[in-house]
């Protein structure tokens, strides 16, 4: 079945859920899962299922991810979407794609992690459910993994052949995904192919058409494992490559996307200690400009912007009985590199380095103990970092203005190497469930890191790390790591025809990182960095500080399985999000929403109303000129058909009333082809239907 959203409501589901996945098993007080695909569920034995096929709204799994409690997604386009988690986003979040962690290639994350996960490829998307556990990396928040099909070891000699694939269609964008893997496999050996293609046209809207909205990605690789005598190994290889895709809220689109993945693994029972390393690489080939998908500007404002990243990463870690739980003990470490060249290809004496020769350096030790004390289970786990960051010389054409000039001569006298330390802390506990009730608790302390563009962005221009605001931002060499204590309860309830799992939590946030006014004075272009951002269209450009900030918020999925074959599920999140140096509201910060899904269940199929709403948003911040957005209702009429096993049919028709909402993360239009008006927020899909083929054997 596809795209179906776990709420963890019983630990029989969940583990059922993980277990599909071919995820890791963990605790459900710890995890979320969603199922992109797997097989139908049996609802006499497990209950507290949300619905089993969700709307086909787009080619990014951050859609699915924004379905969780806590969940939303900041809308940069239809590759580009980034995942948001009760307040935080971008790099703020632990994100993995197949348990790798690696660097985006673009100052502006046009290739965000999940970028590179395509739904036809991906069996389930675990979410940490509040923090991520000190093992997986560092992080501020909570994280997800974007885990892959894949076609597992076997229990006998014999070989077994297997596949899992997906086809789908959609109108409103005459949308084309196809893709999956297929392999074989023995208890000794394993093999894979995997593959993906998607392509689609401008998005259609109640008014009109998005311009500049069309995408096109492949991806195909092969994944592979052996059982040897001295343990189990394992090689994943990947190329993606995504061709000319619009993002109308940046200054400039995709051209191509061209990026490698590579990793080597072996696991090992050692005599009652398990270890796991694996190194890694990842290397993204990477070209934007403003005039191949969008009205040309004038030729002095013609721009091409060719960046690259690679990352090379390690892992080792051992595991064994100690104290009557599991203790874990590991290292990491990776080393990112960046570089950016903006150039005019009507000038071929232009040139200028924004970001140049970048480098972070981490290396990592954490410990973690999984495992009861007294009447509670729990998991414990510090971790430490060191960073290492510096940056080259910038670089420049002479034609460049003189306050362009001066501001590379002072980052390039400026001392730029800098080291710094994190330290986090996590305790988890949850009580083993009773009657259908498990309770639990979180307290941590979470460090994040400044962006590269953060620290290392001399020149004024519109890189914001996803921000897709239109903003001009400026670094700061002094930028200082964010530290967050962190606070949360909630319970876990799953009766025969009940779940709820409500959570109300607290992030106190010291050097929380946002763009601030460059000056006393806005609007008055008495500095080379001001000269330089109102030349750009931006008279009051915004430097990267640390503030002091808060999120708090509550959020909760249940449901209720009525006589019969109708259940009703629901999803509602809240996140509040305010300076604490000043009397103003963080910056981004998703409205109340609620998820409402009545589904009919059959044996073999099911159809679902759902109504998605999201509050007005009110609560924004002044000092980033952010507006306020409406709130707005959308309905949607889906369901899905089991033709036979390994054979479903998903269809549905997604905003049955064609209605024109904004959804207030959405970036603001800089495109000229198409209906939406320029600086206005993006607005969401029309009317549009969907089919979906899914087979698996």
């Amino acid at each position: 079945m596809t795209y179906k959203l776990v709420a963890g409501a019983s630990l029989l589901a969940l583990g059922a859920a993980v277990q599909a996945a071919s995820a890791q098993e963990s605790a459900p007080a710890l995890q979320d899962v969603i199922i992109v695909t797997g097989s139908r569920y049996d609802t006499a034995t497990q209950t507290g299922i949300a619905p089993d096929a969700s709307p086909l709204d787009g080619a990014d799994i951050t859609r699915l991810a924004a379905r969780t409690p806590g969940g939303a997604r900041l809308s940069n386009g239809e590759l580009s979407g980034q995942m948001a988690y009760r307040g935080l986003s971008g790099e703020r979040l632990n994100l993995r794609v197949d348990g790798q962690r690696f660097a985006s290639g673009g100052p502006n994350l046009m290739d965000p992690v999940f970028h590179y996960a395509p739904a036809p490829l991906v069996s389930a998307v675990i979410i940490d459910r509040g923090v991520s556990p000190v093992s997986e990396g560092p992080g501020l928040a909570g994280g997800a993994d974007a885990v892959f099909k894949r076609q597992d070891f076997t229990d006998g000699p014999g070989a077994d052949f297997g596949y899992d694939l997906t086809a789908s269609a959609r109108s409103v964008n005459d949308g084309l995904s196809v893709g999956g893997m297929a392999g074989a496999s023995t208890d000794r050996w394993r093999f894979n192919l995997l593959g993906a293609y998607e392509d689609a046209s401008d998005t259609d809207y109640g008014d009109g058409t998005i311009g500049g909205s069309s995408f096109q990605r492949s991806v195909y690789g092969l994944s592979a494992g052996a059982k040897l005598g001295i343990g189990e190994v394992g090689l994943d290889l990947r190329r993606h490559e995504a061709d000319p895709s619009g993002n109308p809220p940046f200054p400039m689109d995709i051209q191509y996307v061209d990026t490698d993945f590579a990793k080597l693994s072996y696991k090992a029972d050692l005599d009652g200690v398990t270890v796991n390393a694996s190194v890694n690489y990842t290397d993204v080939d990477h070209l934007m400009d403003n005039f191949s998908l969008r009205p040309s500007p004038a030729p002095m404002q013609t721009r091409a912007t060719f960046t690259e990243a690679t990352t090379r990463g390690a892992e080792l870690s051992a595991s064994f009985d100690w104290q009557g739980g599991e203790l874990e003990i590991g290292t990491d470490t990776a080393r990112a590199e960046h570089d950016a060249i903006i150039t005019n290809p009507n000038m071929a004496a232009f040139f200028v380095t924004p970001f140049p020769d970048v480098t972070i350096d981490r290396t990592g030790a954490f410990a973690q103990w999984t495992g009861t004390i007294g009447p509670v289970e729990s998991e414990l786990g510090v971790r430490a970092d060191w960073h290492d960051h510096d940056a080259g010389d910038a670089s420049l054409a002479t034609m460049l203005p003189p306050p362009a000039q001066m501001l590379a001569a002072v980052f390039n006298a400026s001392d730029r190497s800098t080291q710094d330390t994190t330290v986090d802390a996590v305790a988890r506990i949850w009580t083993p469930e009773r009657n259908g009730l498990s309770w639990r608790a979180t307290l941590a302390r979470k460090q994040a890191m400044p962006g590269y563009i953060q620290r290392f962005g001399w020149l004024p221009i519109s890189a914001s790390g996803g921000l897709a605001d239109g903003n001009i931002y400026v670094g700061d060499l002094g930028v200082d790591p964010e530290t967050a204590l962190i606070a949360e309860a909630g319970f876990d309830y799953a009766a025969p025809a009940l779940y709820a799992r409500p959570t109300v939590y607290v992030r106190q946030i010291d050097d929380y990182i946002q763009g601030v006014l460059y000056d006393s004075s806005p609007g008055i272009a008495d500095t080379p960095v001001e000269m330089i951002a109102s030349m750009n269209g931006d008279p009051t450009p915004l430097r990267w500080a640390n503030v002091d900030a808060r999120l708090y918020g509550f959020d909760l999925d249940a449901g209720y399985d009525f006589d019969g074959p109708l259940r009703l599920d629901g999803v509602l999140s809240y996140v509040r999000g305010e300076r604490r140096d000043i009397d103003d509201n963080l910056y981004r910060i998703a409205p109340a929403s609620l998820t409402l899904d009545l589904t009919w269940e059959a044996d073999s199929w099911s159809a679902t109303f759902e109504t998605r709403a999201a509050a007005e948003q009110d609560k924004v911040s002044a000092t980033n000129e952010e507006a306020a957005t409406p709130g707005y209702v959308v309905l949607n009429l889906y369901g899905d058909w089991q033709v036979k096993d390994g054979v479903t049919v998903s269809a549905g028709i997604e905003n049955l009333l064609d209605h024109v909402y904004r959804d207030h993360l959405a970036g603001y239009n800089r495109n000229g082809f198409g209906d939406v008006a320029l600086g206005t927020r993006l607005p969401g899909a029309g009317r549009g239907a969907f089919i979906r083929l899914s087979l698996k054997g």
